[in-house]
C-alpha cells in the first residue's frame, strides 16, 4: 500500500456499509431508468474526485492499474462464487 493512502482501522466495516449504500444509490438511478453508461461514469467520475482529495496521482494510478489488469484477466466478468 502506498505510503500516503490512510489506514483507517474500521475500513472492512465502512466498506460494507459504504458498498451497500452505492448498491442502493444504483438501483434508485436505476428505477429513474437513468442508463448504466451514465451511471457507471457518473460513480467513477466521483470516486476520481474523491481519491484525488487524499492520494498521489501515483497511487490513483496504481489503482486504476490494477483496475485495468482487473478487466484485462476478465476477473470482472468471472461469476461470484
Amino acid at each position: 500500500m502506498p505510503d500516503d493512502v490512510p489506514v483507517d482501522s474500521n475500513a472492512p466495516a465502512d466498506l460494507s456499509h459504504a458498498g451497500a449504500v452505492v448498491d442502493k444509490a444504483i438501483e434508485y438511478m436505476t428505477g429513474q431508468n437513468i442508463g448504466s453508461l451514465a451511471i457507471a461514469s457518473a460513480l467513477l467520475g466521483g470516486a476520481m474526485a474523491l481519491l484525488s482529495r487524499g492520494m498521489s496521482d501515483d497511487a490513483i494510478v496504481g489503482i486504476l492499474n490494477n483496475a485495468i489488469a482487473s478487466v484485462r484477466t476478465g476477473e470482472l466478468r468471472k461469476p461470484a462464487e
